[in-house]
């Protein structure tokens, strides 16, 4: 990674890996366009060049360069002071100061550490992504895909959600772009069929008794016809230009995957994901991506039935591949949030916060995929990161005395917690063993 003290505060982000071809995302400082370095700021209080490049470097993809310049394939070690000066940067200082915490606990020097944490406190941190780079010959971009209208199968699991089913169909019906099927994987019950003949639209139904989300998706990717699959969901609102605006994407900037943004029912997109980017993640809700694609890197992983980050993983297996994904807030959608079906029917809707004080914390998916791209020291990391965060209630957090009340509590249910962990450990540790349940297309 670019700095190493990021291992403590992104232990488990796709980026901390170089792809099979040993690349990575962060492009060479001295092979980027003009344009581009016209928009990134050299900080010139690192006491190292290299670091002064890495940042910018570290600039360029959080401010959404999608290029091909070469990538930095090994990255130099820097001075205690200046992985201090980059965290501060780019981090809150209740992060930075749990990085010290991390640090002197874990027999480092602590007089240096302090030392160089205390000398850095000068460092204003400054958000990234406030002047995105601006990729002026999109509007008027004609995508060669859009006039070649190749066949599009739109991917859509259900289950016992047919109300909310009904709107992203009809969103469907309007779409700009015509040359598309549908399939649907109902799992539910009891099984309407008599629900779909009131769509204008070419919808391939296929109904499935058990209640598998991972195995519905690869079901319907098996099924489909198109050289491009589009993956939705059933409790999301699409725009008319959905399909075209994915289409667009993949050829302006010659990738192979078209990560849609979500965005919550009656907000906005998030500030942080409203400009084109890298793909740091991948949401099976959202996208579009080349048939090929999972013939290259296989199907979605079904140890992640019932529970949850199986989209992640299948996203980590495309950029261990070196498959471009980008970022794409054109092909957004709006998530309904359904209060009932799907995952939470489940019993799985949360990661990191169980259904009970008997059940695994984080499920034990989580800690499968953690250990088993980023090892175990990287995993506990994370455990110790996301943990203590997820012991809070949701209502907790804006208001103080609640705060308080919830610190309180925290303490009082840790042996609880530890058990918790405990068990997801033990329980992600047979998955590992069992290995990945990955089909071939």
């Amino acid at each position: 990674m670019l700095f190493s003290f990021l291992k403590y505060l992104q232990p488990t982000h796709y980026f901390q890996r170089l792809t099979k071809a040993n690349g990575s995302v962060f492009p060479n400082v001295k092979d980027l366009p003009e344009f581009v370095l016209s928009e990134l700021s050299r900080d010139t209080n690192y006491s190292s060049k290299l670091a002064a490049d890495y940042d910018l470097s570290w600039q360029a993809i959080q401010n959404g360069y999608v290029g091909n310049a070469p990538t930095y394939t090994r990255f130099e070690t820097f001075s205690v002071e200046d992985n201090y000066h980059f965290i501060r940067k780019y981090f809150n200082s209740a992060w930075v100061f749990y990085v010290l915490l991390l640090r002197v606990f874990s027999c480092h020097n602590p007089f240096r550490e302090i030392r160089a944490w205390v000398k850095t406190r000068s460092i204003n941190r400054v958000s990234v992504g406030t002047s995105p780079i601006f990729y002026k010959d999109w509007d008027a971009f004609n995508s060669s895909l859009l006039k070649e209208s190749p066949k599009v199968s739109v991917v859509i699991p259900t289950l016992n959600r047919y109300t909310y089913l009904h709107d992203v169909l009809k969103d469907l019906e309007t779409q700009d772009y015509s040359n598309f099927e549908v399939i649907v994987v109902d799992q539910s019950e009891p099984f309407n069929s008599e629900f779909y003949k009131n769509y204008n639209l070419d919808i391939n139904l296929i109904r499935q008794e058990e209640k598998a989300l991972w195995l519905a998706r690869n079901t319907a990717v098996k099924h489909a016809t198109g050289d491009l699959i589009a993956l939705s969901e059933d409790d999301v609102r699409i725009a008319s230009n959905w399909i075209s605006s994915h289409l667009k994407c993949l050829v302006f900037f010659d990738a192979q995957v078209s990560a849609g943004v979500f965005y919550p029912q009656g907000q906005h997109i998030p500030k942080d994901r409203s400009f084109f980017a890298v793909a740091s993640q991948f949401a099976t809700g959202n996208a579009m991506l080349y048939k090929s694609v999972f013939e290259s890197v296989g199907l979605f992983d079904r140890q992640f039935e019932k529970q949850r980050m199986g989209d992640g993983e299948f996203g980590m297996r495309v950029y261990l591949d070196g498959i471009k994904s980008v970022s794409n807030p054109v092909a957004s959608c709006i998530d309904v949030k359904a209060g009932t079906g799907g995952l939470r029917e489940m019993g799985s809707w949360d990661a990191f916060r169980p259904s009970n004080f008997f059940a695994p914390r984080p499920i034990p998916s989580v800690l499968y995929y953690f250990r088993r791209y980023f090892g175990k020291k990287a995993a506990r990391i994370a455990l110790l990161r996301m943990v203590p965060l997820s012991i809070f209630p949701y209502q907790f957090k804006k208001n103080k005395p609640l705060l308080i009340l919830g610190a309180f509590l925290t303490l009082l249910i840790l042996p609880i917690v530890f058990y918790q962990v405990f068990k997801s450990w033990s329980l992600a540790s047979q998955k590992i063993n069992k290995g990945p349940l990955i089909e071939t297309l």
